[in-house]
């Protein structure tokens, strides 16, 4: 079955309906969209994909076990999917980053799966420590080929990387048929296991994080705020500022730097705490932030029934609240109950910066849920910015996936 990794031997017929998405740009095809087959393949196969008529679609990587049943990697049938294949990918994607990076290339996602054309392959680049997360089987399967042409380009860059650590353990890789993979990616001039320290640390917007890639969330570091928290600092001068679900600290740590006049930030977690407070020290401001350990909902509730104006900005930014569509309704109750809350405490002309990662929860939706929120309050909301995710984790059309942070910060008026 070589050749099949090579040009796909394997074709499928695929339903009128997955048609129209892929020629709208979506790479996935899902199992009860497959019509027909011809020619055999191996689970990780690289197949083609073609309509009622034979007409040729594009090729991607085939898994019976997955409820996707082939991810696209290419609408061009000339490709051979060899070693030189996968390295113009790779190109491709640092070129990409180099350009809308600029100076951020040093701490910035290098790829972002299906944005890249590399379904289900996460990467982060902080300095010289490459974080991946792996969650297809095609992807898994190669690797090994992946890391070393990416390390191969990323010197030919002048890039010195010194690790690379995989953090495949999401719960994900089980509908694919995988094991969880966790460790350092061995290879001549790598630190493994035992010789790095699982630490590394990066500079955003001027600002020092310690990033733990081992037990951190994610990989470690969530890079797609990066150019929201400096929005944050600007706004945040000469304001008193409540940063919930602080995290690592970023919004914080970037409203101190920008001058607020005080900053308080809340988690849930003691862990998270500590980790912001260590990244408040290693930039000076550990007198400028008060960390406060309490959840979200009770803290809000206690502010909104206060009187107004205990704070003059405050930053929403929660983790998902959906993770499907079927739960999507009542993440927007909760997003609704927060955001409602924070619109209570805030003065007349306060400012309300808040987030959403989840891309079930859709722009139409969070909007409504801050137009409702609002009314239910009675107040005004007078937008400064929308943005999305930093330009690192782009936005590929026809794949509604890939657009999932919204934020607006609003004046409340």
């Amino acid at each position: 079955m070589e050749e099949n990794r090579i040009r796909p031997a394997a074709q499928l017929t695929i339903s009128e309906k997955a048609v129209k998405s892929v020629k709208a740009g979506h790479p996935w095809v899902y199992g009860e969209e497959v019509r027909d087959i011809k020619g055999s393949y191996e689970n990780g196969d690289i197949v083609s994909v073609v309509n009622a008529k034979g007409k040729w679609l594009g090729a991607g990587f085939v898994n019976d076990h997955s409820k996707i049943r082939v991810r696209l990697i290419s609408r061009n049938r000339n490709d051979r999917f060899d070693e030189d294949f996968f390295r113009r990918r790779i190109v491709y994607a640092l070129d990409y980053r180099q350009t809308v990076m600029g100076e951020d290339f040093s701490a910035c996602r290098l790829i972002f799966g299906e944005a890249d054309q590399f379904p289900g392959l996460t990467v982060d680049r902080f300095e010289d420590v490459l974080v991946t997360e792996v969650l297809s089987l095609g992807i898994d399967q190669r690797k090994a080929l992946i890391y070393r042409l990416l390390l191969e380009e990323l010197a030919a860059r002048g890039v010195r990387i010194r690790a690379l650590y995989e953090r495949s353990d999401s719960p994900l890789r089980e509908k694919e048929g995988l094991e969880p993979c966790v460790g350092y990616y061995e290879a001549p001039g790598l630190a493994h296991d035992g010789e790095a320290s699982g630490h590394v640390v990066i500079t955003e917007n001027d600002i020092r994080y310690d990033v733990d890639y081992i037990n951190g969330q994610k990989t470690g570091f969530f890079l797609d705020q990066k150019y929201n928290r400096r929005l944050a600092g600007r706004l945040a001068k000469g304001k008193r500022v409540l940063d919930c679900c602080t995290h690592t600290g970023a919004f914080a740590l970037n409203a101190a730097m920008g001058g607020a006049e005080s900053v308080t930030a809340l988690d849930v977690s003691a862990e998270a705490l500590a980790q912001a407070a260590g990244n408040a020290a290693l930039n000076g401001l550990e007198d400028r932030i008060t960390f406060v350990k309490a959840d979200i909902f009770e803290y809000l509730d206690n502010l909104s029934a206060g009187p107004r104006g205990q704070f003059d900005l405050i930053i929403l930014d929660p983790p998902a609240f959906t993770k499907s569509r079927e739960t999507a309704q009542a993440a927007f109750r909760g997003y609704k109950e927060i955001n409602k809350r924070a619109m209570q405490a805030l003065p007349r002309g306060g400012i309300l910066i808040t987030c959403s990662c989840s891309h079930f929860m859709t722009d139409e939706m969070f909007r409504e849920m801050l137009r409702e929120a609002a009314r239910d309050v009675n107040v005004s909301l007078r937008q400064i910015e929308g943005r999305r995710q930093s330009p690192d984790h782009p936005i590929l059309w026809g794949v509604p996936e890939t657009e999932y942070l919204k934020l607006y910060a609003l004046q409340v008026v």
